[in-house]
């Protein structure tokens, strides 16, 4: 990234431009603990308006939970707009869960993993509407443009995507020019919704490295690629094609005009 502060300084003037038009004066940030929230909240805090940083666990590994305690009072020690709230989800989902008929179905995991992400977004927006704030979606350019890796209506149902448009590279970049701290820097990427702490490399398959040089590549032409590049590339292809729903507007049947 050539100008961080340049960068830096555009997406808080987004924020802010849209916070004015939109008559809001507030904004709603899921903390996970990962590089994505983290750079999201610290930048939402820089707009100066008041930022409401939720942590959500759903039966989180510690350590996700520590690195979102940290990030928080980081904030909160930097910027005097930023307020926090602890919501554990533990019991909704379990009486959820519980509620369920069973299920043999090899898509029941990732239906539970799913449902995860869309009782945080319920969160979210509940606090978003208590204080008439907007709720700001942590997605890269990655997760949201390239693979679809992303929950529908789950972190993916949001108001704002202020860093939609960073690779997961300048999404690092970013952090570290604003001093996030090392401890998220390095932990490595996860969407914490599995009872088994998966890596977002072992659901996809591929490093965002290797994804993003795959979506570069795909822009220009595929000759050339070692065996390694061409497996990354079909991966990046499969999630694209098959994640494509997220991606695109939600299809509208048009009733011709001499039927109604």
């Amino acid at each position: 990234m050539k100008h961080p502060k340049k960068v830096s300084k555009h997406i808080i003037n987004w924020i802010n431009t849209y916070l004015k038009n939109s008559k809001i004066n507030g904004l709603v940030v899921g903390v996970s603990g990962g590089v994505d929230s983290a750079l999201t909240s610290t930048l939402c805090a820089e707009t100066g308006k008041k930022l409401i940083c939720i942590e959500m666990p759903i039966k989180q590994e510690d350590a996700q939970i520590s690195r979102a305690k940290k990030h928080i009072e980081w904030l909160k020690s930097k910027y005097s707009n930023v307020t926090s709230v602890l919501i554990n989800l533990d019991n909704t989902y379990n009486t959820f869960v519980d509620s369920l008929p069973k299920s043999e179905s090899d898509k029941h995991d990732l239906s539970l993993a799913n449902t995860r992400s869309r009782f945080r977004m319920v969160t979210l927006y509940y606090f978003a509407a208590l204080n008439n704030f907007i709720v700001a979606g942590t997605g890269n350019k990655v997760e949201d443009f390239g693979i679809g890796f992303y929950t529908k209506y789950g972190d993916g149902g949001v108001d704002i995507s202020p860093i939609a448009d960073l690779l997961k590279s300048e999404v690092f970049e970013l952090a570290r020019y604003h001093g996030i701290i090392d401890e998220i820097i390095s932990a490595k990427p996860t969407d914490g919704l599995w009872n088994d702490n998966r890596t977002d490399e072992e659901q996809i398959g591929a490093t965002y490295d290797e994804l993003e040089k795959a979506m570069l590549q795909e822009l220009k032409s595929e000759v050339n690629l070692s065996q390694r590049e061409i497996e990354v590339m079909s991966i990046y292809k499969s999630f694209n094609s098959s994640n494509r729903h997220k991606m695109d507007p939600i299809p509208v049947c048009a009733i011709p005009k001499d039927y109604i």
